[in-house]
């Protein structure tokens, strides 16, 4: 090799050393190699030559080229090396160190949700009642003044059972928690201020529907109570849960069978950010209304003298509402990562003087 062929290989050689990370190393192998490079442009003298010095010279850049471009390549790979080391030595974990609280285990949502509503009732003078996840028919839909040609006792939404003797009425997974509420008027006598939350059952799944999800009912019955009761009590409980003193409750006329006047209640939102309390639009978030006269006789209580109102709420829509959750499916996904994000605290319990 002539003088200058070796100072080149020798300024590269020294350059490559000197390029500490992937930028500085690119940079001398544009400048060697490049369209502009220097051996590039000793390459592109060639054409200028005779043709026995052009084909010396030639094949002496050649080989010059091809040591330069193996030792470029190899410092390239070392330095990527280098890079992916680094790296992972930042990444490494000590499990030397102690669990993170969160890997302890958090509470799921729902569970926090429905310990949060029972407190918030709980200061209204609300107590729980529990009823069985099997329920006969009667107390599932009878009772409720939903009689037999009702489409909530189709089959398509149902899950229906067998009844446990011949001759007995067919038994279902409770579609609501009203059967608590039954149950409860039919062992107790008034005065009755409750609330049910448990597991329900429909035959629906989607991702604002799920076959299994949980409900809050609630019931109070005594003299006297209207309309207004209803309407201050469901009030207050949204403000509370939501945590927005001032958020907009509406009360609009609707319809169920076991439930005359009945009322669809309603909160301020924006459908724009959805963020709760905010701009012009209204929410669905539960079903009310005052407890219809043959609910009341079909429990044994007069209803010339005992009055009452009853609501129900999806917890999981709640839920959904209150941390931002778009899609009821992830409850049930058992994603760790997913309860980690939006579980909580188990060892902090819902208590209306810490705030909720």
């Amino acid at each position: 090799m002539t003088e200058d062929t070796d100072l080149l290989r020798e300024e590269c050689q020294s350059a490559l050393a000197a390029a500490a990370d992937q930028k500085s190393w690119d940079a001398v192998r544009v400048s060697w190699l490049g369209k502009s490079g220097r051996l590039t442009g000793l390459l592109k003298q060639l054409g200028g030559m005779d043709p026995d010095a052009r084909k010396a010279r030639g094949a002496e850049l050649n080989q010059l080229r091809d040591e330069l471009s193996r030792a470029i390549a190899a410092r390239g790979e070392e330095l990527e090396n280098q890079a992916l080391e680094a790296r992972l030595l930042a990444e490494s974990v000590d499990v030397s160190l102690p669990v993170p609280r969160a890997a302890r285990g958090m509470l799921h949502p729902v569970s926090r949700a429905m310990e949060e509503i029972t407190a918030i009732f709980a200061t209204m003078g609300f107590s729980v009642a529990e009823g069985p996840d099997i329920e006969t028919d009667w107390h599932n839909f009878s009772a409720l003044n939903t009689p037999s040609h009702h489409p909530a006792r189709t089959d398509q939404d149902t899950f229906y059972l067998p009844p446990e003797e011949p001759g007995q009425s067919d038994r279902v997974l409770r579609t609501q928690t009203s059967g608590v509420q039954i149950r409860t008027m039919l062992g107790q006598k008034p005065p009755i201020r409750i609330i049910a939350p448990g597991r329900t059952y429909r035959a629906d799944h989607d991702a604002t529907h799920s076959p299994m999800f949980h409900q809050c009912e609630g019931l109070v019955i005594d003299r006297g109570i209207t309309l207004g009761h209803l309407k201050g009590c469901l009030t207050e409980f949204l403000r509370a849960f939501f945590g927005k003193p001032d958020l907009p409750v509406r009360f609009r006329a609707s319809y169920f069978p076991f439930t005359e006047p009945s009322m669809e209640v309603d909160i301020g939102w924006s459908r724009k950010t959805g963020e709760i309390g905010e701009g012009e639009d209204w929410l669905e978030v539960l079903g009310s209304g005052m407890v219809h006269p043959r609910v009341l006789a079909n429990c044994g209580l007069d209803p010339h003298e005992w009055q009452g109102f009853a609501f129900g709420m999806g917890i999981e829509r709640l839920t959904m509402l209150k941390n931002g959750i778009p899609d009821l499916r992830s409850f049930y996904e058992s994603d760790v990562r997913w309860l980690t994000h939006f579980g909580s605290d188990p060892l902090s319990p819902a208590l209306l003087h810490e705030g909720l």
